[in-house]
């Protein structure tokens, strides 16, 4: 019925012709300022590891902290913010993607008040857990609620603003899919004819959501948690491989401990003036932020694989040059400038497709009545992933040296390229209802 309806909705579509062109422009304008406004809660998710980035320059001194020390207080909010993030797909059933957005405002808000009052090592921990809390909240509900508000035409543009905006906002509606699953059948259509791109749509993409809310449970009445990780059918079992591996691979290649680190990087290539060292982190943001608009620009007109695989490859390539720069050139500042090209070359490379896309992936394909819990799964392997390695960065580095543990990155990300190609089906143009169909094959 799902796969028959998005058929429909296709051809209905196409036969609409241009006089639909208009409408349809402000309907996908109202989904894209809501999913602006979601997406712009993760902004200070962003300036967070942007800010401990930096200020190990400044912190190890002030505060008199040892490496241990340093790695606590770097990696501490990815393994803080796993409460949030296994709560999170319960607290957006219960309260709505809305409200759980706006609980997670409000934690940020706290946790960034706490920071800015934060004197000691002991006060600047406590309000990590706070913003942590906040941060988790919205990783998991933002990527949900801009897939749900989206129509198929455009999902790709405005599942990519969730990486372009790593704080706070008011979101203007309601996500339809909850709605639905609430019966509120009469405010679901209203927001669908608001964001579909055209009210045919809107219609066929009420029913199909009304079809999937209203699949009955598996018949030993489990809940959602029993069906993904008990007794799962083959369809969820590949559903989570695809999510779960990918959310792993997309930490376990090793962008965060990139970010966090790269003081630590370029100081080991030469690089001595702590200005010159700011500048280039600038520099990694800047290229880190930009890329993404490549993402935001094809993603719609390519589809997820060719991005993934172009991302991970590109990875895999830019890891094994900046390994080779640290392993094989002295210290000098022609190694500093070509470790500072590599590691730009790569961030890169990851924000044009694995950064952006393995959110977007995650909330396009996992079933309505398992979404947000499905999510919080796989974010919270991502997270804990991306835990163990900001907080074991430099005692490892010291045991395999830091050249060894970017090679080792390399072959991970070459992993996820061959794990992208063999596993992801492609799902541009299907409406999220009929992602089924594809793990049916």
């Amino acid at each position: 019925m799902a796969h028959d309806g998005a058929a429909a909705a296709a051809t209905l579509l196409a036969s609409s012709g241009d006089n639909d062109d208009k409408p349809r422009r402000r309907r996908n304008m109202y989904a894209f300022g809501c999913a602006t406004l979601a997406s712009m809660t993760t902004i200070l998710m962003g300036y967070n590891l942007a800010l401990m980035s930096g200020a190990q320059l400044f912190v190890r001194e002030d505060m008199a902290l040892r490496d241990a020390e340093i790695e606590v207080l770097t990696g501490s909010m990815n393994v803080f913010m796993l409460v949030s993030i296994l709560a999170a797909g319960w607290a957006a059933d219960v309260l709505g993607r809305r409200g759980t957005l706006v609980l997670a405002n409000a934690f940020l808000m706290a946790g960034a008040l706490a920071m800015s009052l934060g004197a000691t090592y002991a006060a600047l921990m406590a309000a990590r857990f706070v913003t942590s809390v906040g941060v988790g909240f919205s990783l998991v509900v933002a990527p949900v609620y801009n897939a749900e508000i989206s129509p198929a035409s455009a999902r790709g543009v405005v599942s990519t603003l969730f990486e372009m905006f790593v704080n706070i906002g008011i979101l203007l509606g309601y996500s339809p899919r909850w709605l639905a699953m609430r019966g509120r059948h009469a405010d679901a259509r209203a927001v669908l004819v608001r964001t579909s791109d055209s009210v045919e749509e809107a219609e066929l993409r009420l029913e199909e959501i009304k079809h999937a809310a209203e699949a009955p449970p598996q018949e030993d009445g489990g809940g959602v948690w029993r069906e993904l990780l008990l007794r799962p059918t083959a369809m969820v079992r590949q559903i989570l491989t695809c999510v779960v591996g990918l959310q792993f691979f997309q930490q376990a290649s090793g962008v965060n401990v990139v970010v966090l680190y790269s003081p630590v990087v370029f100081k080991k290539a030469g690089m001595a003036s702590n200005t010159s060292v700011l500048a280039a982190i600038v520099a990694v943001g800047v290229a880190k932020t930009c890329s993404i608009l490549v993402a935001t620009l094809f993603s719609d007109r390519l589809g997820c694989r060719p991005l993934l695989l172009a991302s991970t490859g590109g990875m895999a390539v830019t890891l094994t040059s900046l390994a080779l720069t640290l392993r094989v050139a002295p210290p000098s500042a022609a190694s500093a400038a070509a470790c500072v090209a590599s590691v730009v070359a790569f961030v890169a490379a990851f924000s044009a497709g694995l950064g952006p896309m393995t959110a977007a992936y995650t909330a396009e394909v996992l079933p309505l009545r398992l979404r947000a819990q499905g999510a919080s799964l796989g974010i919270a392997v991502n997270w804990l992933t991306c835990g163990v390695m900001s907080m074991t960065f430099i005692s490892v580095a010291g045991g395999i040296t830091m050249a060894g543990f970017f090679f080792l990155y390399a072959g991970v990300a070459a992993a996820a390229c061959v794990f992208v190609h063999a596993r992801l089906p492609e799902t541009r143009g299907r409406s999220l209802e009929d992602m089924d169909a594809l793990f049916h094959k």
